[in-house]
């Protein structure tokens, strides 16, 4: 790849489709140009997703342009994330903009809404452009998605605003990729498909000699070229942006089990990613209305809307669940909406997630949790409450208050306060801390509290700083990208 690349002051990563591979390949372009010695930062003008992440000014953006971040050595910030969408229901989303919540919207008041939201986004934009010598910008599903190009702010919108160069990129797992790629581009106004300068298929298998005919066909007839074709990385290790892999594995006796129930409004499951990628355990994803498998550990997840997850959960009969599993001797993790759910009764007096009102939870700890309008949203240290005081960090996004008996035997020591419970049986813990499994030392000790014994632990921050350098590897070999140099 030519360093004519480090030259460009922004390149913006568009996809036919979503989860095309625009986090991957903007992630990677992040690293590589980080590694050159060009001061690059990341930058996503409106995403949509339940993961996010706590930012260093104590905002909330997408979890995977805090990924990126890390990509260009930096500490992610609001600017990177400006607008960030949370789906609460089928057609609504929480508003979160430079970090805050803006409030709710359905999608057809924000849709109309999405001019008011531009002056934000460019104020990022500007401020970014000011600090650092180029931006990666990715852009969210796809720019030829005719029922939203009015208003749009998240692909050719602003590409066009800010007046950038664009590259295509389609997934040749999902078959149909010259289609996709020549639909796309004959979907784009004129001015929009001269912006695109290049383009791109991701995830190929096989013998890349037998696309040779059809890039050249396709170069032909978009005027475009194939910049590469990127092979499918089956070692690569990426946090998710949002999507969730909905295949659940079998329970595995020379493993440790360990359940997710797949709740209707999950949220943050990336914190479950070190537990995926643990060569002892055997994590599963449960669908909620079928038959529980036996395990040694169940978590209950966060969730964008507690009360209306655990009502689903109710319906499915979990309670019992929960009960034979705590007669039987398992454990019982509850992070954030799913701690809150190990209480007496989850109050939300100002329908700040759904319909307000009170729903009672499960009854296993002595506490009640009161949701309200303004979310905490901090960076956090501590040390786990238990034998050996492993160190944990991570970030708190929540709007529930937690108060009553069981939080006098918390499960986590701040710096400055408390946080969650262990209880006195000492089979179930609850915290609202995102990040509970991160560090090596905290997942070992979790683990073993949980019935593991003899845990080894892979350091989960080098896997993902390996996914990433796999990436720009993988980019620097693939890829020609010096015909962007403007």
């Amino acid at each position: 790849m030519s360093s004519k690349l480090s030259h460009i002051p922004a390149l913006m990563v568009q996809g036919t489709t979503s989860d095309a591979g625009k986090t991957a390949i903007a992630t990677g372009l992040c690293r590589l140009l980080q590694r050159r010695g060009v001061r690059v930062a990341p930058f996503k003008p409106q995403n949509m997703a339940l993961n996010s992440a706590v930012t260093i000014d104590g905002g909330e953006i997408g979890r995977a342009q805090a990924v990126q971040a890390q990509a260009c050595g930096l500490e992610p910030h609001t600017d990177m994330n400006p607008v960030l969408l949370k789906p609460n229901s089928e057609t609504g989303s929480q508003i979160i903009i430079h970090g805050k919540v803006n409030g709710q919207m359905g999608a057809r008041d924000y849709h109309a809404y999405k001019p008011k939201v531009m002056p934000y986004v460019l104020a990022s934009w500007k401020r970014l452009q000011q600090q650092y010598d180029c931006l990666i910008i990715e852009g969210a599903g796809s720019p030829a998605e005719i029922n939203l190009r009015q208003h749009d702010i998240a692909n050719m919108g602003f590409a066009e605003a800010v007046d950038c160069p664009v590259i295509l990129v389609a997934d040749i797992e999902r078959g149909g990729v010259f289609a996709q790629l020549a639909g796309t581009l004959a979907l784009l106004s004129e001015s929009e498909r001269e912006r695109v300068k290049g383009l791109i298929i991701n995830r190929f298998r096989g013998d890349v000699r037998l696309l040779d005919s059809g890039t050249t066909w396709l170069e032909q007839y978009t005027k475009k070229p194939v910049l590469g074709v990127l092979p499918y990385l089956k070692t690569l290790y990426l946090e998710a942006e949002d999507s969730l892999n909905l295949q659940s594995n079998i329970p595995n006796k020379s493993l440790f089990n360990i359940i997710v129930p797949r709740l209707p409004h999950l949220s943050n499951h990336t914190d479950f990613d070190p537990l995926r990628l643990h060569p002892q355990v055997n994590l599963q994803f449960v669908d909620i209305t079928q038959a529980v498998p036996a395990c040694d550990l169940i978590l209950l997840p966060g969730s964008k809307n507690s009360r209306d997850d655990l009502y689903a959960l109710q319906q499915n009969n979990w309670h019992q669940v929960l009960l034979k599993h705590l007669r039987y001797g398992g454990k019982i993790i509850g992070i954030c909406g799913g701690f809150q759910m190990l209480g007496k009764q989850i109050d939300d007096p100002e329908g700040t997630e759904s319909i307000a009102g009170s729903s009672k939870a499960f009854s296993l700890l002595d506490f009640t949790t009161t949701l309200h309008k303004k979310k905490r949203l901090t960076q956090v240290q501590g040390k786990l409450n238990l034998s050996n005081q492993a160190f944990v960090s991570g970030y708190e996004i929540h709007t529930g208050m937690s108060q009553g008996k069981a939080l006098d035997h918390p499960a986590i020591i701040f710096d400055s306060g408390c946080d969650g419970v262990i209880s006195e049986d000492n089979q179930l813990l609850g915290t609202y801390l995102h990040g509970l499994f991160d560090h090596a030392s905290a997942c070992d000790a979790l683990l073993k509290w949980a019935g593991l014994k003899q845990v080894k632990t892979p350091d989960y921050y080098q896997l993902r700083e390996q996914g990433i350098d796999l990436l720009a590897d993988t980019l620097e070999q693939y890829l020609d990208l010096s015909i962007l140099k403007v």
